[in-house]
């Protein structure tokens, strides 16, 4: 079944409650947004439903407040934002469901737009008890009235079974909205019949947070680039000393079964030649550029931390980058928030913009490391808004936020 979008619900919107599950989660410092890339993102649904003539009441999360009110995940320094980028008034709510949120939510007026406070104050929005999930969902909808609807424009939520992305599509009519909408038919192009050469770039910490979709693209991808943290399992798994830089011993087995699958005729993985190595974790640590083969000392003769891939891997990531027609990209290729170890993960971001054919940059750190570089979001084919929900549509899950959207 497909689920209704946003086009089918615009035609009968005015005068009614429109209820918009939208992902709110940015980087905030000392109470200011320090990436407003989904601010921006998620903004237009919202105003069309509103210049349109409906009532506006916007759900969202920051961070993982444990289901407490907690000032620093408070969606006020967001509100403010989205203040500043839409000459709309933002009316901001100070709970969830309380007497607040309903007290705002009554007083609406068509064109008018309500922020409820961090939806995941309330412990009940990420239970596993399906019943206590129900509950606030009843009370979320009951917010909208007699006539309600519901719009998911989250689509960095929607493999989360939570009562704002799941359980409240049951209740209301539902719909499917732009930056979903989007989402999935750019991921489907990545999954089903891609332009070759269909090149995956890997980067970011841990190797077992991409071990699903390793294991999927294996088969569907021309060649996979390895870089970040988790290159150094890899190098391990082929023989290679990697001193004291990080790895997971214990996925040592499966990542050898991947190297097998590779040489085997499945998608080329390659791995780094070369990698900036420092003497510890800061901005201002010793480093040195050294082959993967000579990694047992850093700088100094401290224990080698690798900290970055190589100019040469760097070079030669990109072209093999630029000759794709299609490119996937998810994590960062090194520490790209200190300066000294964001080369590896600059290029890569550059290369990315070259590519005549898709080029995709999967959300999360990959989004906010080209951002922090200064790209610009347009010198993309798409950014993600969803890095973990990216990755687990590339895995093949099921995303119940998804799910619930067809089964409205």
């Amino acid at each position: 079944m497909t689920a209704k979008t946003i086009r089918d619900l615009l035609p009968s919107v005015v005068g009614r409650t429109v209820i918009v599950r939208s992902d709110l989660n940015v980087p905030l410092d000392t109470g200011k947004v320090t990436d407003d890339g989904r601010i921006r993102a998620s903004l237009p649904a919202i105003t069309e439903l509103a210049d349109t003539g409906a009532k506006v009441i916007v759900l969202a999360h920051l961070g993982r407040p444990n289901g407490t009110f907690d000032p620093a995940a408070s969606l006020g320094p967001v509100a403010e934002r989205m203040r500043q980028l839409t000459d709309r008034p933002i009316i901001l709510a100070k709970d969830v469901t309380g007497s607040s949120a309903q007290h705002q939510a009554e007083q609406l007026d068509n064109g008018q737009i309500l922020v409820v406070e961090n939806v995941r104050f309330d412990a009940r929005e990420t239970s596993k008890d399906d019943a206590e999930r129900q509950a606030l969902a009843q009370e979320i909808a009951a917010l909208a009235g007699t006539n309600g609807a519901y719009v998911n424009d989250a689509f960095g939520a929607v493999h989360r079974k939570h009562a704002s992305v799941y359980d409240i599509a049951a209740l209301l009519p539902s719909y499917q909205g732009p930056l979903v909408a989007t989402e999935l038919n750019v991921l489907n192009r990545l999954m089903v019949e891609p332009r070759r050469p269909y090149t995956v770039v890997l980067g970011g910490s841990k190797v077992s947070d991409k071990l699903a979709v390793i294991d999927n693209l294996l088969d569907r991808a021309d060649t996979l680039l390895i870089g970040g943290g988790m290159a150094y399992t890899f190098l391990k798994a082929q023989g290679y000393d990697v001193a004291s830089s990080l790895l997971e011993e214990d996925q040592l087995p499966v990542v050898q079964d991947y190297l097998q699958r590779s040489a085997d005729g499945a998608a080329k993985i390659v791995i780094p030649t070369d990698t900036v190595v420092a003497e510890a974790f800061r901005a201002d640590a010793q480093y040195a550029v050294v082959n993967v083969d000579a990694m047992t000392s850093g700088p100094g003769g401290s224990a080698a931390l690798g900290l970055d891939i190589g100019p040469e891997t760097a070079k030669h990531y990109a072209a093999q980058i630029e000759a794709s027609a299609t490119v996937f990209w998810n994590g960062p290729m090194g520490v790209f928030e200190m300066e000294n170890f964001a080369a590896g993960t600059r290029t890569i971001a550059q290369a990315l913009t070259k590519v005549k054919g898709l080029s995709v940059v999967g959300g999360g750190d990959s989004a906010a490391a080209v951002r922090a570089l200064g790209f610009h979001d347009d010198a993309y084919g798409h950014i993600s808004t969803g890095g973990g929900a990216s990755l687990e549509y590339l895995e093949g899950k099921t995303l119940p936020g998804i799910d619930a959207l067809k089964n409205a």
